[in-house]
């Protein structure tokens, strides 16, 4: 039986992962240039820099083991020194509050290094990239993808690594069941509405002067700031979180200028003029966020895969990616918590010896 995987992020990658380790029939579809979903690194001499996910914790058994299976390694959030705090009119105070993400690892060369091992061990035959799917079908005990170019790939089953919501807006024939289409459009997308700045730099100016990097504002547009440096050596680098809504930062020359500002404004006038600087806005990109992705997420949500999401085409039909992850759900751990669920599933379907 032959799987079709929609969506080459973590998820979908480890799935098919496993699946060529098995030796069972598989094709990853991937709607992008590129593999790795929200995985995505930019480099600035030889440093790379995670523009989506950077961390992960003690606790998270999958990326734990996964990591050491590829022979990646992982290194320390840095977290000594001063935090700082920029209040709404732009004063700064110093020392207030704790690093939060002290105790958190990151990767060695950035989460890409992750997706792109796992992507090598995909031959090239098994894997698509540019073919966003819009239309999903199934009779006969067959079930049929068409792609946007209109080609045609038929599979027995098909897993959705991707964003509920994103899934809930290609067409289905049959069509699915109204409390199905319900649930996947009321599943947040997680952190599809923010986005992030990186400013990279010939030295860490900010550890000299006896500060972490963390920075917390009411002012902005960053409203969290970190160290975004790789873990040897440099360029080194700051990182934020963008606070003002997807529709106030489209223009990107002044969201620039107005992050070089406060990165002044928190850690002096060596901050004002950075070797790089990136934005990565996820709210527009159509792979990821949805318009109902725009409203802030004040909390992490419940995710999960709703009941109504279950047993969809017979069981053909299997929801993968963090957001139907039932422990860690919204995380790393939870794109691969849901792959091994999606496996489990197939697992059951599968007759003896496929």
């Amino acid at each position: 039986m032959k799987t079709l995987i929609i969506g080459g992020g973590l998820s979908g990658l480890y799935l098919a992962e496993r699946l060529e380790a098995q030796g069972r029939a598989y094709h990853v579809l991937e709607a992008r240039d590129r593999f790795g979903g929200r995985i995505m690194t930019e480099r600035a001499g030889q440093g790379v820099f995670d523009m989506g996910p950077a961390w992960f914790w003690p606790g998270q058994p999958r990326i734990a083991a996964l990591i050491n299976r590829l022979g990646l390694r992982k290194f320390d959030q840095y977290a000594a020194g001063d935090l700082s705090f920029e209040d709404e009119n732009g004063r700064v105070q110093r020392g207030y509050g704790f690093a939060s993400m002290e105790g958190s690892w990151r990767l060695v060369g950035g989460l890409t290094g992750l997706t792109e091992a796992l992507a090598t061990r995909v031959p090239e035959a098994k894997r698509s990239l540019n073919a966003p799917v819009v239309r999903l079908e199934r009779s006969g005990g067959r079930c049929r993808a068409t792609l946007q170019d209109g080609s045609v790939v038929e599979a027995d089953r098909i897993v959705l690594a991707m964003p509920p919501r994103i899934a809930a807006g290609l067409a289905f024939a049959p069509a699915l069941p109204a409390g199905a289409t319900q649930a996947m459009a009321n599943v947040p997308t997680w952190m599809a509405g923010q986005a992030k700045a990186v400013a990279v730099y010939d030295s860490p100016f900010w550890r000299e002067a006896g500060l972490s990097g963390d920075a917390m504002s009411r002012r902005g547009p960053m409203v969290e700031i970190h160290d975004a440096s790789p873990a040897e050596q440099g360029p080194y680098a700051l990182f934020g979180f963008i606070g003002v809504p997807p529709a106030a930062r489209a223009d990107t020359d002044r969201l620039k200028q107005a992050v070089q500002h406060q990165l002044v404004r928190l850690f002096g006038e060596a901050a004002a003029e950075p070797r790089a600087l990136f934005v990565k806005d996820w709210a527009a990109d159509p792979f990821t966020a949805t318009s109902a992705d725009a409203a802030p997420q004040y909390s992490h949500p419940a995710y999960g895969l709703p009941k109504a999401m279950q047993d969809l085409w017979d069981g053909n039909l299997i929801f993968a990616g963090t957001e139907v992850g039932q422990d860690f759900g919204g995380y790393i751990e939870g794109a691969l918590e849901a792959a091994e669920a999606a496996l489990l599933r197939l697992d059951e379907e599968a007759p003896a010896g496929l």
